[in-house]
C-alpha cells in the first residue's frame, strides 16, 4: 500500500483511558474490516495518532501495519489475553516513595525516587506491551509507505508542557507553528516513549526519557488532534472512550448528598479532570473554519483558499486547509459496565487472590453508577472483549457515514 498524496491523508487519533482502550479496538477493528469490505478495498491510516492508552494502541496499530485487515484483530487477541492479577499489583515502593515525599517532600527532582510514586506497578503492563508489539517494525512501515507518520504524546513533569513524539520517514519534524504549550520532537518511537504517555499520575510512576521525566500526555491534550492537522491530515477520525452523559441525572444542585464520597470516588473522580478532553471544542473550531473557507470559496473562488493562506503568510502548501472529521465516542458507560463486569459470576470465576478482591473493594466502596477507578484498572480480558463489542456496535451505526467518509477522502486524492 502505498503511502497517501499529501492532499488525501486519514489520521487516526486516539484517546487515552487506561484499561477503557479496548474500546477503541472495537471501533477501528470495524473500520479495517468491514467498512474496508463494502468499499472493495484497504481504508487508508496514513497518521496514527495517541496518547496514553491510546498511544499503546496507536504503536501496535503502526507495528502491525503491513496486515491492514488484521492488524485490529491482532490487538484484539492481546487486549482479550490480559489477566488482571498479572498487571494490576500494587506498587508498594511506589507508594512507600509517595508518601515519604508527601510528608518530607523532594526538592531535588533528579533524583532517582522522582521516578517512583504509583499505586500500580507498570511492571505486568511493560512485560506485554515488549513481548507483543514489534516496535522495530515501525520505522519499516514507515520507510515502506506503509505509514505517513506516528506521533506520541507526553507530558514533561518540570515544565507541564506536551511533548509530541513525532516519527516519520524523513525522520524529522514537518513545518510547526508556534503553540506555547506543545513542544514537538523528532523521535524513533519506542516501547519508553507509550510508557510514558501512558504513565497516568497517582496510578503510575513516571518514565523517563532523554534524561528528562515524563507522565501521560492526557494532561493537557487527552485527544492529540494538533498533531495529525500539522503532519498534512485532509480527513481525521477520533476515538474516544469518555463516556458523555446526554441527560445527566446529577447536575450540580438537583439532587442532596447524603454521604461523603470515600477517597477511591474522589480519585476516579480526580483521574476524569484530570484527562478530561476538549475535542468537542477543538471539532467545532475546525468545522467552524471548513464553514469560512468553503464560503470563501464560494464567493470568491476556488483560488480562496491559497490566497489566503499567501496573505498570512504561510509557505505554498501550507496553513488553512478543509479537513473532514468523524468523532466516535462511547455510547455506554464504561463506569457502570466494570461495575456490573466486577459484581458477575463470570469476573468471581476468572480473577481471584488479591487482585480479585481488590477489583471487589472498588467496587465496593463506589456507587454502581459511577465506578470510574474501577474502569481505569480494569485490564481483564472478558471485560477487555465487552468494550471491544461496544467499540464495534458504536462504529457500526456510523458505518455509512465512515463509508462516506473514506469515499469523499478518494475523491479527494483523484
Amino acid at each position: 500500500m502505498a503511502s497517501a498524496p499529501e492532499n488525501s491523508k486519514v489520521a487516526l487519533v486516539l484517546a487515552g483511558g487506561a484499561a477503557r482502550g479496548a474500546y477503541e479496538v472495537g471501533v477501528v477493528q470495524h473500520i479495517v474490516e468491514e467498512v474496508s469490505k463494502d468499499l472493495g478495498r484497504d481504508v487508508p491510516l496514513d497518521i496514527l495518532c495517541g496518547t496514553s492508552i491510546g498511544a499503546l494502541n496507536a504503536c501496535a496499530l503502526a507495528a502491525f501495519a503491513d496486515e491492514p485487515k488484521q492488524r485490529a484483530a491482532r490487538l484484539a487477541d492481546i487486549w482479550t489475553q490480559l489477566r488482571v492479577e498479572e498487571l494490576v499489583q500494587p506498587d508498594l515502593r511506589g507508594i512507600l516513595s509517595m508518601g515519604k515525599r508527601w510528608l518530607w517532600g523532594n526538592r531535588d527532582l533528579a533524583e532517582p525516587s522522582a521516578s517512583e510514586g504509583g499505586l500500580v506497578h507498570p511492571q505486568g503492563l511493560e512485560r506485554l506491551v515488549e513481548s507483543t508489539i514489534p516496535f522495530a517494525a515501525i520505522d519499516r512501515h514507515l520507510q515502506s509507505g506503509l505509514l505517513s507518520a506516528l506521533t506520541v504524546s507526553t507530558t514533561h513533569i518540570a515544565s507541564g508542557r506536551t511533548i509530541v513524539y513525532v516519527h516519520r520517514r524523513e525522520r524529522d519534524l514537518p513545518p510547526w507553528s508556534l503553540d506555547p504549550t506543545i513542544t514537538p520532537r523528532a523521535a524513533s518511537i519506542t516501547a519508553q516513549h507509550a510508557f510514558a504517555s501512558a504513565a497516568i499520575p497517582l496510578l503510575f510512576r513516571a518514565v523517563r526519557l532523554d534524561g528528562e521525566y515524563h507522565c501521560d500526555g492526557g494532561l493537557r491534550q487527552n485527544v492529540p488532534l494538533s498533531p495529525a492537522r500539522r503532519l498534512g491530515a485532509r480527513g481525521v477520525i477520533v476515538v474516544n472512550p469518555r463516556y458523555i452523559d446526554p441527560t445527566p441525572e446529577h447536575a450540580p444542585g438537583t439532587h442532596t448528598e447524603d454521604v461523603i464520597p470515600g477517597p477511591l470516588f474522589l480519585l476516579g473522580k480526580t483521574l476524569n479532570a484530570l484527562l478530561l478532553d476538549r475535542i468537542d471544542t477543538d471539532l467545532a473550531r475546525l468545522r467552524s473554519i471548513n464553514d469560512i473557507l468553503e464560503a470563501g470559496r464560494r464567493r470568491f473562488g476556488e483560488s480562496f483558499v491559497d490566497d489566503i493562506n499567501e496573505a498570512l503568510g504561510h509557505p505554498k502548501g501550507r496553513g488553512m486547509r478543509p479537513m473532514r472529521s468523524i468523532l466516535i465516542r462511547t455510547s455506554q458507560d464504561i463506569g457502570r459496565l466494570a461495575s456490573a463486569y466486577v459484581r458477575s459470576p463470570t469476573f468471581a470465576r476468572r480473577v481471584g487472590g488479591g487482585a480479585g478482591k481488590l477489583m471487589r473493594r472498588l467496587a465496593d466502596r463506589e456507587p454502581q453508577d459511577e465506578s470510574d477507578l474501577l474502569s481505569y484498572l480494569l485490564f481483564d480480558g472478558e471485560f477487555a472483549r465487552q468494550l471491544i463489542d461496544v467499540g464495534r456496535d458504536d462504529a457500526r451505526a456510523r458505518h455509512a457515514e465512515l463509508c462516506t467518509f473514506f469515499e469523499a477522502m478518494s475523491r479527494d486524492q483523484a
